[in-house]
């Protein structure tokens, strides 16, 4: 993702700055997929792989990059709470 667009995305509730997920926490998240029972804010079942996403500044939403689209809709970010051994 272009740096000076990363630059200007923030979190379309906090508003707070938001980053690229690393590629440890992208491991961690993809494995809860898997395992099944990960949701979105909106109570969907996430399915399918992050191949990349962003995350907020304080580090409890995740937004998914779709084909090098960001997805900011609230509803469709992954809260960290419900992924086991994820750190704040």
């Amino acid at each position: 993702m272009d740096r000076r667009l990363l630059d200007l995305l923030c979190c379309p509730v906090s508003r707070s700055p938001l980053g690229l997920l690393s590629p440890s926490d992208q491991d961690k998240v993809n494995l809860a997929i898997k395992q099944g029972g990960i949701r979105t804010v909106d109570g969907v079942t996430v399915i399918g792989e992050l191949a990349n996403a962003l995350i907020s500044a304080d580090r409890k939403v995740i937004y998914r990059i779709v084909d090098d689209i960001p997805v900011l809709l609230p509803e469709e970010g992954i809260g960290t709470a419900q992924i086991i051994d994820w750190n704040l």
